[in-house]
């Protein structure tokens, strides 16, 4: 199950893996962001600071949306990742923990 890590997440970066839900699902499995803005004005809203079953960090981050995100609106997050193969093992995680709560 992926978890929230206070490992350094540094070098991660978009390896094009994407998945689409809510925040307030996102809340409900993981809890708060590590950051959080929601004004809209920066690059990112909120983000999360995980890691993979492995132990390898990743983070899940809205990219330039420019304007506060509804808690219960769709949202395609970005995975942040060292690899693109982090990166889709995040994402299985990820949705295996969303169940039906989730889209493509």
């Amino acid at each position: 199950m992926a978890k929230k890590t206070y490992k350094d997440t540094d070098g991660t970066s978009f390896q094009d893996v994407v998945v689409t839900t809510s925040v307030a699902n996102l809340i409900k499995i993981f809890g708060m962001a590590h950051y959080c803005d929601n004004t809209g004005e920066c690059k990112v809203n909120f983000e999360w600071d995980m890691q993979t079953d492995e132990g390898n960090v990743f983070t899940i981050y809205d990219w330039k949306v420019g304007r506060p995100l509804e808690l219960d609106e769709p949202v395609e997050w970005h995975i942040g990742a060292r690899s693109r193969s982090i990166a889709s093992d995040a994402s299985y995680e990820i949705l295996r923990e969303l169940g039906n709560d989730w889209e493509i």
